[in-house]
């Protein structure tokens, strides 16, 4: 078990290395701030969407509760 975990574990934190050059890179020339204001753009359409979603489907329940007391 030892040895699966030890690759893995070198894997993942040699990953993390290059990231961290990039977020510099990005942060120095001042373009974080372009990919923070896409990411809070995108989190705030998904959430936008899943408000519209709720309320369409409650919607949906309603009419399928007053159709039920109907018949």
């Amino acid at each position: 078990m030892k040895s699966k975990v030890l690759p893995v574990l070198f894997l993942v934190f040699s990953m993390a290395v290059p990231a961290f050059a990039e977020s510099d890179f990005l942060r120095s020339t001042g373009k974080i701030y372009v990919v923070v204001g896409v990411l809070v753009i995108i989190f705030l359409g998904i959430i936008l969407y899943l408000f519209s979603l709720d309320r369409k489907l409650t919607n949906l329940e309603n009419q399928i509760r007053k159709n039920g007391e109907d018949s």
